[in-house]
């Protein structure tokens, strides 16, 4: 019997894409929450104006690095969400390994902790391609 990857394999597979990462984006990364979720709260939902869970990957919450300097009083912590039940899915319907796809979406995530647009990461990923 087969068992779906739990939130911890899903956090330990995002763990390991993070220490990959070159020195530079860890040291950015230190204060950074990794949190996996089955499924973005209503909160996300209401703030992304998602139609379905289904609907989303991963996300960036926070402030990216080039508006560090003014963190107003009571600001949360800057957080990527991985969505394990969405990453699943595009799992079994694709290609790539779970461990390329988590990283994919992690990555994807780290570029908007840098500032980065959508667009900006799909050239990036495309010239790396």
């Amino acid at each position: 019997m087969h068992y779906a990857p739990s939130l911890a394999d899903i956090e330990r597979l995002a763990q390991a894409a993070v220490e990959r990462l070159p020195d530079l984006f860890r040291r950015h990364l230190a204060d950074v929450i990794l949190r996996v979720e089955d499924f973005p709260d209503q909160t996300v939902m209401a703030a992304m104006e998602l139609e379905t869970p289904w609907d989303i990957l991963g996300l960036y919450w926070g402030r990216h690095v080039g508006m560090k300097g003014d963190v107003p009083t009571g600001a949360l912590p800057d957080m990527i969400f991985l969505y394990r039940r969405p990453i699943l899915d595009v799992w079994t319907e694709g290609e790539d390994s779970l461990e390329q796809l988590v990283t994919h979406v992690l990555v994807h995530e780290v570029g908007h902790h840098f500032g980065l647009s959508d667009d900006d990461i799909d050239r990036i990923e495309a010239a790396a391609n």
